[in-house]
């Protein structure tokens, strides 16, 4: 439990999606926060949460979805411009003392009368910057200002790894509000016996979760891999699995039960500020195969095998090497494990409201 903070109950607006890894960070973050006093509301942008999504949001707080698109589904900025009135009027009838937005552009046109703590998830410029190794094309190119602007705006800005602020520096230039706070998520399911299969999560929709790799693996390799998460996105990009076992959209729940009877898990991501499925299978004492990006070095090395993350053939000697050794699986997933517990919610919730509050200090001596 999150130990009672020297500061009165706090009233804290955050932003939500219902598609991708936010949902659960939200979630996770506000349940622990809401143990030491606090409260949310929650104004969810983008495709509606499903009846199971919205039940655990209301178990924790109000969720109230707005009509406003998340910034990467605008085809242009124009479609942005009515989220600070969307915002105003639930800021002023829950009295709301301060903002945590999940994603910088929504902070880029706004005047509150409160502290703005803006977290950079991810973002249209820094997943091409990682992806592609470009700026993006000349009709997403309004997002660089956008979420240039937002950064600025925000009182304090909190990067989920080292890594990804240091890929947010090399795209916006340097961010002197900025802080490393890393993910978290709520403590694994009991776990039952361990299958011979190998899981992934993710939207493999989207290119930066490298899919193709792991379909490619997945022909190569003794064990049967099974993937959890969309194909189909949005916003329009999809992909298909031949050879993996694609198990579609399934609950948190469901995907966190298949890490913990899992013999092994695989993260072929290119594009990783955090990697919250990772983390959620290393709790479960899953071994974990990631992609060997900054990321996942920065978090989960000497905890994990790693391979090159554009080698199919690497990625299927990994997992058939662990597959037939019982003995290095247990080393690795015992290793796993110890690390996922520096990732605690209780840590991060203190570390956040510590954030926040030098988001109040920073507003008040701005004003």
């Amino acid at each position: 439990m999150l130990q009672r903070l020297k500061h009165r109950p706090r009233r804290i607006l955050m932003t939500v999606d219902a598609v991708g890894g936010v949902w659960q960070y939200a979630l996770g973050l506000a349940e622990q926060m809401v143990s030491g006093g606090d409260s949310f509301v929650f104004a969810g942008l983008g495709p509606v949460p499903s009846q199971d999504q919205r039940r655990q949001a209301e178990e924790i707080g109000k969720l109230v979805w707005l009509k406003t698109p998340p910034d990467w589904m605008a085809a242009a900025p124009v479609e942005l411009d009515g989220f600070p009135d969307e915002l105003a009027p639930l800021i002023l009838d829950h009295a709301i003392d301060l903002v945590q937005l999940n994603a910088p552009a929504q902070a880029a046109r706004l005047s509150v009368p409160c502290p703005v703590v803006t977290v950079a998830h991810s973002c249209v410029v820094t997943w091409f910057h990682v992806v592609r190794g470009s700026k993006p094309p000349e009709a997403w190119a309004w997002h660089a200002d956008y979420n240039r602007a937002g950064l600025e705006r925000a009182d304090v800005v909190i990067a989920p790894s080292a890594s990804h602020g240091s890929t947010l520096a090399a795209c916006y230039g340097p961010l002197s509000r900025l802080q490393v706070v890393h993910n978290a998520v709520r403590p694994a399911p009991p776990g039952g016996k361990r299958q011979n299969k190998v899981v992934a999560a993710g939207r493999w929709w989207d290119a930066g979760k490298n899919g193709e790799i792991l379909d490619a693996a997945a022909a190569l390799v003794d064990l049967p891999v099974y993937c959890a998460g969309a194909t189909q996105g949005p916003n329009g990009d999809g992909m298909s699995f031949r050879h993996a076992i694609s198990l579609g959209s399934i609950s948190n729940v469901e995907t966190r039960n298949l890490m913990a009877e899992a013999s092994l898990f695989v993260s072929p991501s290119i594009y990783e500020p955090f990697g919250l499925a990772a983390l959620e299978a290393a709790n479960a004492g899953t071994p974990l195969i990631l992609s060997d990006i900054p990321t996942y070095r920065e978090l989960w090395a000497d905890a994990a095998e790693f391979f090159p993350p554009g080698d199919a053939i690497e990625l299927a000697n990994a997992i058939n090497r662990l597959s037939a050794s019982a003995d290095m699986r247990a080393e690795l997933g015992s290793a796993a494990l110890r690390r996922s517990r520096l990732y605690t919610t209780e840590k991060q919730a203190a570390a956040m409201s510590s954030a926040y509050q030098r988001a109040s200090a920073a507003r008040a001596r701005s004003h």
